[in-house]
């Protein structure tokens, strides 16, 4: 993970554009959540609260940064707009729209869960079919994983279904659309549900709750239980190559949903 940065540590030429863009600069907070930016932080100006992320055009994670501004103008409004960028001094800083909110408890019982559904649902309806930008096919990413024919869609994905990536404020919204991918339109549940187990849910609870999703029901049992296993085998895989506390819930969540799936189809 890159170390994160200071609004004072970016080159004086990058501050000087943004500005040209925003009015002065009054105040600079860091965003301590947030694992692939060299810089996250929520700006003051003349124009109001921005919120700016981004980092070094030769970092390993520069292709994240354009993957969302590439991306942001054909989003729905369940994700902030993208105001500008600025590419200067070997940096990419993109200034979003500042959304206020907390991350959405998943835990059972959570009145929090409707909106989640309901944003999930919102999201394929518009997103499907995928705009015309180019973005990786989730087969591609998951390839060795599973069987192409069984993810593939014409739907675009977030992919990162992290709470951090949730704000609930006058609504809920989805942010950080940087590891967007093109798949079938379940997968984005199928995905939450494994952080809805890690919350506490039991794997049949959380599958109830996918069933909400008119997307959910034509994903086939065959699907279900064959992403269930690659998602076990991928966490296992970020763990042996770069090991982290929370790959270990993870890795526990989606082998009790596998689990489930393999005892509830005799496999």
């Amino acid at each position: 993970m890159p170390r994160r940065r200071d609004w004072h540590e970016l080159p004086g030429e990058v501050r000087r554009q943004i500005e040209q863009r925003t009015g002065a600069v009054h105040a600079a907070y860091s965003v301590p959540t947030g694992a692939s930016c060299d810089l996250a932080a929520v700006v003051d100006t003349d124009s109001g609260r921005v919120f700016c992320k981004g980092g070094e055009t030769e970092g390993p994670t520069a292709w994240l940064y354009r993957n969302e501004a590439r991306v942001n103008p054909w989003l729905p409004d369940v994700a902030p707009r993208l105001r500008w960028t600025v590419e200067a001094e070997g940096w990419l800083i993109l200034g979003f729209e500042y959304v206020a909110g907390r991350h959405p408890d998943l835990a059972p019982g959570s009145p929090d869960l409707t909106a989640v559904a309901d944003l999930l649902a919102t999201q394929s309806r518009l997103l499907t079919p995928s705009p015309p930008v180019q973005v990786q096919r989730f087969a591609d990413r998951w390839r060795g994983l599973i069987a192409p024919d069984l993810v593939d869609g014409d739907t675009l994905l977030h992919t990162d279904m992290t709470p951090r990536n949730f704000l609930v404020g006058d609504r809920l919204w989805l942010v950080d659309w940087s590891s967007l991918a093109r798949g079938a339109a379940w997968i984005d549940t199928a995905l939450m549900l494994v952080r809805l187990t890690r919350a506490g849910h039991a794997p049949a609870e959380a599958e109830a709750w996918a069933a909400q999703m008119p997307t959910w029901a034509r994903a086939s049992d065959e699907a279900l239980h064959a992403f269930a296993d690659g998602l076990v085998r991928l966490w296992e895989r970020k763990q042996r190559s770069a090991p982290g506390l929370h790959h270990g819930p993870l890795i526990d969540a989606a082998r009790r949903w596998r689990d489930h799936r393999v005892s509830r189809n005799g496999r």
